[in-house]
């Protein structure tokens, strides 16, 4: 099973395991970080996933659709490494990825 690094927003860094085939955001969720609110669930209709990808793994993603561009251009917290977590299909292609969750709004 893949692995995710997922860094909170206390800085605490946690690696997790998670299945292929869940969105990047399910498997945060599913292994107990509250910091990720996903609150439309995975719909791409809020920005409350949102997280930063390690600038080494930018290239390995799916490219960024005009829904979540639009999306991230409301958060504050906006960088060129920003990425909605439920829009990141988990796959043993992103075993190792490594995430910061970013600030809420």
């Amino acid at each position: 099973m893949p692995i995710l690094n997922v860094i909170d927003r206390s800085g605490q860094r946690r690696t997790v395991e998670g299945a292929s085939g869940l969105s990047v955001m399910e498997v945060i969720r599913e292994n107990g970080f509250d910091d990720l609110l996903a609150l439309c669930g995975g719909c791409c209709s809020c920005a409350t996933c949102h997280v930063h990808i390690a600038p080494q793994w930018l290239t390995k993603l799916p490219p960024i659709s005009g829904d979540e561009q639009d999306l991230l251009d409301s958060a504050s917290d906006r960088a060129p490494t920003s990425r909605l977590s439920c829009q990141i299909p988990f796959s043993d292609a992103l075993d190792g990825l490594t995430l910061t969750i970013a600030a809420a709004d």
